[in-house]
């Protein structure tokens, strides 16, 4: 906790947020390399022994940073029931996305993928009860008409593998509303654990039957790589979130899809088309305007007053 005197002095607040900020951009450098070796990896494995590998990276991680602080109460959970379903709406979204990648291009699975925060603004109103008005309305839509200039369905540019990256944006949006709905009911350190946990599991049943050994040490390195990322840059986030407002750090999420576009092209030598990116900027500009009025709603004097009013 921050102390009355602390709070009044700028200097000692601006640093914990400039420190929320690089680790921020950490993550969002971290997390397109996991992506984009995914990618790589994907021409010669099987989608089930890469989400095995970065589960069990992540879990290593995670176990490694957690355990010695928290020992076996880092999985004692009030709620573990809601535990085990978000880390199971995690685990579905890293299959659909890894499935996807193995055949369109990273930043084009980002660009779709963006629209998560969209689809959290419209299940807003039947699962938490909030009021949304018409502007953020309308940045929903067009946020959709975003995903679907990406998509252009029934055109030849088209995959189906596009319609994965919208599952796995849908699915995450309602790991999203569960986790604002039972933030306070466990730590974070319990909740990444369980993701990890989790998503190590369920592979380990059928990877026996889809598995191909490495033939060369570069790609065994390569998937612990993956799932050394895939911890670090959740670790990156939390810690960034710890320390910063979400809506000044959210923003900054967007950053991936640079990302995302310039490891693409200094590995696979391929860029987005004109349409891709025209879809994924109007995908942003939605996702940031919708992230500027809930946090004006959120500063506003008398907001408790205000949420029964639509906006």
């Amino acid at each position: 906790m921050i102390s009355d005197q602390a709070a009044a002095a700028p200097a000692p607040l601006a640093r914990p947020f400039a420190t929320a900020v690089l680790f921020m951009l950490a993550a969002i450098t971290v997390l397109p390399c996991m992506n984009v070796l995914v990618r790589y990896l994907s021409a010669d494995y099987s989608t089930t022994q890469i989400v095995w590998a970065r589960y069990v990276g992540h879990l290593l991680f995670a176990l490694a940073i957690f355990l010695p602080g928290r020992g076996l109460s880092l999985l004692r959970a009030q709620k573990p029931g809601v535990h085990i379903f978000r880390s199971l709406l995690m685990f579905v979204c890293t299959c659909l996305f890894f499935l996807a990648v193995r055949h369109i291009e990273v930043p084009v699975a980002s660009s779709i993928n963006f629209t998560s925060p969209i689809i959290v603004t419209a299940l807003a109103v039947p699962f938490l009860g909030e009021k949304v008005g018409w502007r953020r309305w309308v940045a929903v839509l067009v946020g959709f008409g975003g995903a679907l200039i990406i998509i252009r369905p029934g055109g030849a540019e088209s995959h189906w593998a596009m319609l994965c990256v919208l599952g796995t944006a849908f699915f995450y949006a309602v790991y999203q509303v569960l986790t604002r709905k039972y933030a306070s009911s466990d730590s974070a350190e319990t909740s990444i654990t369980y993701i990890a946990l989790i998503g190590a599991l369920i592979p380990s049943f059928v990877l026996p039957f889809d598995y191909k050994l490495p033939d060369n040490a570069l790609d065994y390195g390569l998937f612990a790589l993956v799932g050394f990322l895939g911890g670090l840059g959740h670790f990156f986030v939390i810690k960034a979130f710890r320390l910063g407002e979400a809506s000044l750090l959210s923003p900054f999420n967007y950053g991936q899809l640079l990302m995302a576009t310039l490891l693409t092209y200094l590995i696979f030598g391929t860029l987005p088309d004109a349409m891709t990116w025209l879809g994924a900027g109007i995908i942003v500009s939605s996702g940031l305007y919708i992230t500027y009025r809930e946090a004006k709603r959120t500063r506003a004097p008398g907001v408790a007053a205000e949420a029964a009013a639509p906006r």
